[in-house]
């Protein structure tokens, strides 16, 4: 069976506590908003209760954030991409925020199985004053548990319009590039980290980063 399913969330300030609203298709949803930081931080668990994508399967999720909002979201489990019998299975993920918001985008590793057809897609928009911190966490496979990623394709895209702009496409049959030391050395995990705003940063921020 083919998954496609969806997932909108916006934040909004009200009285001083971030509250998020959501509308799902599928099976794609957020949990209980959570507040361990206080009312003005807003905490939810996305998750998708298939397990995984497999071939021709879809999720799209929407993260919107109205002014003055703070919210993290993360997920239970990893992201797993199983194997295809041809058809792509593709997550994008949109997160546009309004001025003077904060979004924590903390979601657990992807995991690539072997003979799998995969695609995320993760596109930022901020507008002056946003801010967005996350990061993306890519396995190849599970050699440690003997399931080695020996078949198949995974394609990265991250995208901050008019900023940035990483797209690569990792084949499992590209030996040089997962084995050569100008590659990945052997190594199977990937992952970047980054620290998004909507303005140049004041340069007391810079430096107290530094």
């Amino acid at each position: 069976m083919v998954w496609h399913a969806s997932l909108q969330v916006n934040y909004r300030l009200e009285a001083d506590r971030t509250v998020a609203r959501h509308v799902h298709k599928g099976p794609l949803r957020i949990l209980q908003s959570l507040y361990p930081e206080g009312g003005a931080i807003c905490h939810n668990v996305l998750v998708h209760p298939p397990g995984g994508l497999v071939g021709g399967d879809r999720l799209d999720i929407d993260v919107t954030a109205a002014p003055g909002s703070h919210a993290l979201l993360t997920t239970p489990g990893a992201t797993r991409f199983y194997k295809s019998l041809g058809d792509a299975a593709l997550q994008h993920t949109l997160i546009r925020l309004a001025s003077d918001t904060r979004l924590e985008w903390l979601p657990l590793e992807t995991i690539c199985y072997s003979g799998c057809v995969a695609e995320n897609r993760l596109q930022f928009e901020l507008a002056p004053g946003a801010e967005l911190i996350g990061w993306d966490v890519t396995a190849l496979g599970l050699p440690t548990a003997g399931q080695a990623f020996a078949r198949g394709s995974f394609c990265q895209h991250i995208e901050m319009p008019g900023v940035w702009l990483e797209r690569g496409r990792i084949d499992a049959s590209d030996q040089r590039l997962l084995d050569s030391p100008l590659g990945f050395a052997g190594h199977r995990c990937l992952a970047s980290i980054f620290f998004c705003t909507g303005s140049s940063l004041e340069r007391k921020r810079r430096d107290l980063a530094l």
